[in-house]
C-alpha cells in the first residue's frame, strides 16, 4: 500500500459514487487531452483510464504514489509525470483539460497556473476546500466574492456543482469540500493591460471594507475619482465593472 503524507495535504477519496460524479462532470469528446493533478491513490484515476478515445496524463509529486499507481494500474505506465504541477511545463501541445482532487494547500496556486495557461485550458473540474470553491464561484455582491472570483470569471464560467462529505475521504479532512467546474468563455472581456487590471483588482480587495475612492486614489485622476462608482466597495463591482474601470487607469 502507501502512506499518507500530511505535508502534501493528502486526503484520498474513498467514496466510489463521488469519484464517478467528479469524472462525469468533465466534458469529454474524442481526442480530449486530459491532465489529472494529484492522482494520489488512484481513486478517480481508475475511472479516467477507462474513458475511451482520450489522451490521458497525470502529474504526481509523491514518488511513492507514482510507484503505487504503476503497480496497481498497469495502463498508467508512461502517463505519469513525477513533479509538482506548479513547476511543470504544459504537458501537451494544444488544448488540454484539467481534473483532480486538488491538494488543498496549493489549490489557489493551481488556479493561478490555470490562468497562466488559459489559452490551452478550456475546462477544469476540481475538488477544493469548500470555502475556496465558494470564493471562485461567488458573484458580485456576495461576501465570498474576491480577487480569485474576478480574475477567473473574466475568462471562465464557474459552476458550483456539489459538496463532498468529510467521511468520503481517508483520512477525513477537518474542512468541508466542494467540486466546481470551469468552462472557458468564448469571448472573455478584453483589457488594455493585464498587469494594470490585476493590480486594480488586488488593490481594491486589499481594503474591501472601504469605498473604492480610498484604496484606488493613486490609480486615477482627481476628476474621475468623483464618479459615483468610487462610493462602492470592491465586492459590489461586477467583473465587467472592473474591466471598464481599468480602461481609465493612469
Amino acid at each position: 500500500m502507501y502512506t499518507l503524507k500530511k505535508s502534501l495535504g493528502q486526503h484520498f477519496l474513498k467514496d466510489e459514487n463521488m469519484c464517478r460524479q467528479i469524472v462525469e462532470a468533465m466534458p469529454v469528446e474524442e481526442g480530449l487531452q486530459l491532465l489529472e493533478v494529484g492522482p494520489g491513490g488512484g481513486a478517480i484515476t481508475k475511472y479516467l483510464l477507462e474513458i475511451p478515445g482520450i489522451i490521458f496524463r497525470a502529474v504526481e509529486l509523491d514518488a511513492e504514489k507514482v510507484q503505487y499507481l504503476e503497480k496497481t494500474f498497469p495502463a498508467i505506465k508512461g502517463k505519469l509525470i513525477n513533479e509538482s504541477f506548479l513547476d511543470m511545463q504544459p504537458p501537451f501541445t494544444g488544448e488540454f483539460s484539467i481534473i483532480g482532487n486538488f491538494p488543498y494547500n496549493i489549490s489557489t496556486q493551481i488556479m493561478f497556473r490555470v490562468l497562466d495557461w488559459r489559452a490551452q485550458v478550456p475546462a477544469v473540474v476540481g475538488m477544493f476546500q469548500k470555502e475556496v470553491a465558494q470564493r471562485i464561484a461567488a458573484g458580485h455582491g456576495n461576501k465570498d466574492y474576491g480577487i480569485l472570483s474576478v480574475l477567473l470569471q473574466r475568462f471562465y464560467r464557474v459552476e458550483y456543482l456539489f459538496e463532498v462529505d468529510e467521511q468520503s475521504f481517508n483520512p477525513p479532512p477537518k474542512v468541508k469540500s466542494a467540486v466546481i467546474r470551469l468552462t472557458r468563455l468564448e469571448a472573455p472581456l478584453a483589457v488594455k493591460s493585464e498587469k494594470k487590471f490585476n493590480l486594480l483588482v488586488k488593490t481594491a480587495f486589499g481594503q474591501r471594507r472601504k469605498q473604492l475612492r480610498n484604496p484606488l486614489k493613486g490609480f486615477f485622476d482627481k476628476t474621475f475619482l468623483q464618479e459615483p462608482i468610487f462610493t462602492k466597495r470592491a465586492e459590489e463591482l461586477s467583473v465587467a465593472d472592473f474591466v471598464t474601470l481599468s480602461e481609465h487607469m493612469l
